[in-house]
């Protein structure tokens, strides 16, 4: 059994096709607006993830950037009750970070169309060009603060033999050599590494459930470990959140404002491994 049969977090082409009419089920696109005006899945409404991002997780930065984008959902018509489902152009970070931030916000159904407009494309369903405004109203929120960590979380769970900090950049910036703008390159220390282009097969999909199981235990991740995952904003990082997800993970955290926030931090300690 696959991790698509096996999780109902992850649709694929055939199942969102048979439930497209429900109105119960909307349709997110997280591609570029471009991307979306070239054709998108009928009755799919354009939402950008990348407006809104946040370099500082002290409490009050937090708030407010949780509040911004709770407020984008909101305007975008988006209501609590919705079956959403996610899609980029495959199973990609932009459609796990929306995935992470709806359960973040306590959105209770969401799920990622698995491979995206690709594998809706190649299955032979429709793309559109036609789209409707939304509709804007209310998005009530309570932040689940369990699937999202800080910049202190991270410093506490360095000494914690309990808990993976799981890097999931390039091997650039966890050696070091692209720091991506931050004061300083490096990892956390500690710190295991999985890029999180090795979640997808070669047509953009996720692994299969055996496989995907397989890949985290070779970083000593089984379904009881506490995970804290980062990346550089939190998109990457997302991507092993909705991976570890579909494997059954209940403790795994999202930083949100990874390397740009502990980079920058001085006083988080930065371990620079070097490329041997």
């Amino acid at each position: 059994m696959n991790a698509v049969s096996a999780s109902p977090l992850l649709w694929d082409p055939a199942t969102l096709a048979a439930r497209l009419d429900d109105s119960d089920v909307l349709v997110l696109d997280v591609r570029r607006g471009e991307r979306y005006a070239n054709g998108h899945i009928p009755g799919a409404l354009n939402f950008s993830v990348y407006g809104v991002n946040t370099y500082d997780t002290d409490p009050a930065p937090l708030a407010s950037f949780t509040k911004m984008w709770a407020f984008q959902l909101a305007l975008a018509g988006i209501c609590r009750d919705d079956i959403i489902v996610v899609y980029g152009e495959f199973t990609d970070e932009a459609a796990a970070r929306a995935f992470w931030f709806l359960e973040y916000l306590g959105h209770e159904q969401v799920a990622v169309l698995d491979g995206g407009v690709r594998a809706w494309a190649a299955a032979g369903q429709p793309l559109v060009h036609e789209a409707e405004p939304p509709s804007p109203g209310p998005y009530p929120y309570e932040a689940v603060k369990s699937v999202c960590a800080t910049w202190s979380d991270v410093v506490a769970a360095i000494d914690d033999p309990a808990t993976v900090i799981l890097d999931t950049r390039s091997d650039q910036e966890w050696y070091g050599e692209d720091a991506r703008g931050a004061a300083r390159g490096g990892a956390v220390p500690g710190a295991v590494h999985l890029e999180w282009v090795r979640n997808l097969d070669n047509k953009g999909c996720m692994l299969d459930e055996a496989a995907l199981r397989e890949l985290y235990a070779s970083v000593g991740i089984t379904t009881q470990t506490p995970v804290i995952a980062y990346c550089n904003t939190g998109y990457r990082s997302a991507h092993a959140y909705l991976a570890l997800r579909l494997l059954g993970h209940s403790d795994v955290r999202n930083y949100v404002a990874s390397w740009q926030e502990w980079g920058n931090r001085l006083e988080c300690p930065v371990e620079v491994l070097g490329n041997a």
